[in-house]
């Protein structure tokens, strides 16, 4: 089978940088001025989390919550005895045109123990979060990437996202055309080729790619392309390197394809994406 992550995480990385470990007592909140997301581990203790007045859901059991973009959130927890937590700044690499960011849910709950295969990077992350050991924050950081990866694997062994990206992913057939694309965004890709990747009729295809991905193939192709382009265009490299990398014959193409996205030329997104950096 066809490693559905791989092309995605060496395009596009993620990272993450921890804050706390330990008791939160009473109520805490974040706000979402930062360009990040959160992931909390919470250890132990009952948690209310509230979005704005709603209340979203309460955690009764050891559990993570991943909040892939800026969302404000509180936590009510008891005054006194508190919950354990551990929390990390999550960031997606290219913000909201990371593809693997923007397929997540807002958040996302799940109990640990619905996550078996992550319990020996768990148990490591606790023990480190409770030491005092050098290089203790960057362990800790490259822990919390792996728990991201495996939340990534769960979401879609199970099913868990309905839509988008990661849902096409979690399908056994529309995979193989993603993956395809993922890894060679170069090639001339015709519906037809996309399809027969899939092994699918060609009508097949488009109307279980549409219905699952929420858009068309073609769609699709243009914004893995223009995502991997802005990716190259912050590096400082030449639109004429960047138009053959990701399967534009010619700058002039690119540009077109690359003002029909996202509203603006490859130079005035590049200067544009520059002051707000």
């Amino acid at each position: 089978m066809a490693d559905r992550l791989a092309a995605l995480l060496a395009h596009f990385s993620v990272s993450a940088r921890t804050f706390h470990a330990g008791a939160l007592c009473g109520i805490n909140a974040l706000d979402a001025t930062e360009p990040f997301g959160q992931l909390h581990l919470v250890r132990d203790g009952r948690v209310e989390v509230r979005h704005g007045v709603r209340k979203a859901l309460e955690i009764d059991e050891p559990s993570l919550l991943l909040y892939p973009r800026p969302m404000a959130h509180r936590f009510i927890t008891d005054k006194r005895h508190g919950a354990t937590f551990v929390c990390a700044h999550v960031q997606f690499e290219g913000g909201p045109a990371n593809p693997i960011g923007a397929a997540l849910p807002p958040f996302v709950c799940l109990p640990l123990a619905r996550l078996p295969a992550c319990q020996p990077i768990l148990e490591l992350l606790f023990l480190e979060a409770e030491s005092e050991n050098c290089g203790r924050q960057a362990m800790l950081d490259r822990l919390f990437e792996l728990v991201l990866i495996q939340i990534l694997r769960v979401l879609m062994e199970q099913g868990q996202v309905e839509a988008g990206m990661l849902a096409g992913l979690a399908d056994e057939r529309l995979r193989r055309a993603l993956v395809a694309v993922h890894e060679a965004p170069e090639r001339d890709w015709s519906l037809e080729a996309l399809a027969e990747q899939a092994g699918m009729s060609r009508t097949s295809f488009a109307t279980a790619f549409r219905d699952r991905v929420g858009l068309t193939p073609g769609s699709y192709l243009q914004r893995w392309r223009i995502g991997l382009a802005q990716k190259h265009l912050r590096q400082g490299r030449s639109l004429k390197l960047i138009a053959t990398e990701v399967g534009y014959g010619s700058e002039a193409a690119l540009s077109r394809a690359f003002r029909a996205q996202t509203g603006s030329s490859p130079r005035e997104w590049r200067n544009s994406d520059a002051v707000d950096a």
